[in-house]
């Protein structure tokens, strides 16, 4: 049997970590098995679903990494096939006309309540044979009465549902359109699904969509249901606990691989290994391993684990990353110096490539202002001979290396018996508008001859001005 595994989000918002979670460890699963990963986009809420989000969910998945074998399937396209078994299961005397309305079903949920009944369709329109004039009926699922039906769930055990408990849910609304219970358990059919891995928000419908199969001479798929994610305070996840959607973490300037990295041990471990290549992933990973208990967010985890994966990752692939970010300081990227110079530079100093892109548009375009602080302390009278002899020497340099750069700088720190710090940081701040740059050869090297070379000239005026106003 070829394993065949799918994520079925509903396009009702973005791509949110918990799904995204769910997404890589089916994903995870079929690419250790050499199994198939099918999308299938579950659109039947016609109210709520849109266009926006459906290219929201495709982005996220194609940021992070998680091709798809087959698909995008949706659900909207497959209403004839719905159809098709709805009339099958009413044929076959599994399914039936409910003619109750909405006041008679309210009423009979009262009068449960009122009794300290469990809320459930008593089963009264089960054996009806007639009509109701003037009502459109649903369509429900008549529900074996007695027995149990039983989940052998790989990541929480054995769950045991008595059938007395699940009553005969609605498959078919009044308008004929299809809920959400049939349309998952035909589709997974159709599409010979052999596991579904998904929040644990949808163990209680798995009995019933084991029913529906079961009723239909179908096996049921294996079911995993994965653990909630919870934010840092413990609390269930939500917007306050900041970037939920997949997509806002690469707005932050994360790397997919961080955050792939991260959700996969949200619930998952191999001994105390933290980081992993995506092939360790796939040869490590098995879904009966994952804690059925839920996982917590933390954020400077996340945040060590981007800094790891930018420093040690192929600067190339950072800086196609970093492309985006700096493309939004208004920089156009294909300019010098080239952007995997920079993250050379700049990837021991940042957490994420949106820092390292605000921190690296001065190699790009000249700075309005010079850090306050940095500048008091730097740009005062005493640094002016001190730039002056800089932008002597530099000048004369013949070939722009940063080794040629050191030896120019250090030469001045000499002949002004002065220790390099000392020239080097003035030089630093002259050239970046701040007190924090990568070593002072590979900054001027990124920033080129002739721009070093106007910026210590603006330093020594900024210097003038600031004596003439003292």
């Amino acid at each position: 049997m070829k394993v065949r595994t799918r994520f079925a989000p509903s396009p009702t918002g973005y791509l949110h970590i918990g799904g995204a979670r769910t997404a890589l460890f089916s994903w995870l699963y079929a690419r250790k098995h050499g199994g198939d990963f099918v999308l299938r986009v579950e659109d039947t809420d016609l109210a709520r679903s849109n266009a926006d989000s459906v290219n929201a969910i495709l982005e996220g998945m194609s940021w992070l990494g998680l091709e798809y074998d087959e698909g995008p399937f949706y659900q909207t396209q497959r209403f004839d096939r719905y159809k098709e078994v709805i009339a099958r299961l009413l044929d076959e005397g599994k399914a039936y006309h409910c003619y109750c309305t909405r006041e008679e079903l309210d009423a009979m949920r009262a009068e449960q309540m009122a009794n300290k009944e469990k809320p459930r369709y008593d089963g009264r329109c089960r054996h009806r044979t007639e009509p109701r004039e003037g009502v459109e009926p649903v369509v429900r699922f008549r529900n074996p009465d007695d027995g149990v039906t039983v989940v052998e769930d790989m990541v929480r055990g054995r769950v045991v549902f008595q059938n007395s408990e699940l009553d005969d849910l609605i498959i078919a609304r009044s308008d004929g359109s299809p809920t959400y219970n049939l349309t998952v358990v035909v589709d997974d059919w159709d599409m010979e699904i052999t596991h579904v891995i998904r929040g644990d928000d949808h163990l209680n419908n798995t009995p019933r969509q084991i029913n529906i199969l079961k009723s239909l001479g179908v096996e049921p798929p294996r079911y995993a249901h994965l653990p909630m994610i919870l934010g840092p305070d413990g609390a269930k996840l939500s917007k306050r606990h900041g970037a939920v959607s997949v997509m806002q973490y690469r707005d932050e300037g994360f790397l997919p691989e961080a955050l792939i990295n991260y959700l996969v041990r949200l619930g998952w471990s191999h001994g105390d290994q933290e980081v992993f290549t995506l092939e360790e992933l796939i040869e490590l990973f098995d879904i009966l391993d994952v804690n059925h208990s839920a996982s917590a967010i933390n954020p400077d985890k996340l945040l060590w684990l981007n800094q790891h994966y930018i420093k040690h990752s192929d600067p190339d692939h950072v800086a196609r990353h970093l492309s985006w970010h700096i493309g939004n300081h208004g920089v156009d990227p294909s300019l010098p110096p080239p952007l995997r110079d920079v993250v050379v530079a700049q990837c021991e100093r940042a957490k994420t490539l949106a820092e390292m892109a605000a921190n690296s548009v001065y190699f790009y375009r000249d700075f309005e202002d010079y850090d306050e602080k940095a500048a008091r302390k730097n740009l005062g009278e005493e640094a002016k001979p001190v730039l002056q002899a800089l932008h002597a020497a530099l000048e004369a340099v013949g070939e722009w290396t940063p080794e040629a750069i050191h030896g120019a700088v250090e030469a001045v720190a000499q002949r002004q018996e002065l220790k390099l710090g000392k020239v080097a940081q003035p030089l630093r701040v002259a050239v970046s508008g701040g007190g924090v740059s990568p070593p002072i050869d590979q900054t001027l090297f990124l920033l080129g001859r002739e721009r070093t070379l106007a910026r210590i000239k603006r330093a020594l005026a900024y210097i003038e001005a600031s004596g003439d106003n003292a």
